[in-house]
């Protein structure tokens, strides 16, 4: 699982590296203003939770079912968030209708905040701090 969590960690850094200089770049020529702050905030979260995610994966053993479904929530907290969001902030420029993505943005989100839950009752309960 440990390792698991490294190679999802660096993949979801290196992709938002790559989604973020295009959004600044490339992407700022054919999607609105509106759209484009959209697909940043997809990034953003993405980074953040990548960096979580390569923290958890060196500093935690994954013994627990806390720590295994931490790390799982986040990870697909992250995909339903960040990739609903990119797919989203496109649709208008590729002349498709996605608005059945929609409810998936605030679902990730929820699967990304049990996450942080499931991290806080494994640290309470193993008494780190």
């Amino acid at each position: 699982m440990k390792q698991f969590v490294l190679a999802v960690a660096g993949i979801y850094g290196m992709l938002s590296v790559v989604l973020g200089a295009f959004g600044a770049h490339a992407f700022k020529k054919i999607l609105s203003a509106d759209k484009l702050a959209d697909f940043e905030t997809g990034v953003r979260y993405q980074m953040y939770h990548a960096i979580v995610l390569l923290v958890i994966g060196f500093a935690l053993s994954f013994s627990t079912s806390t720590e295994r479904w931490a790390a799982i929530c986040l990870m697909v907290g992250v995909f339903l968030f960040s990739f609903s969001i990119y797919f989203l902030a496109f649709a208008e420029y590729w002349n498709v209708n996605l608005k059945f993505l929609g409810p998936v943005t605030p679902f990730g989100g929820l699967f990304l905040i049990l996450g942080w839950l499931l991290l806080i009752v494994f640290f309470v309960k193993s008494k780190l701090f």
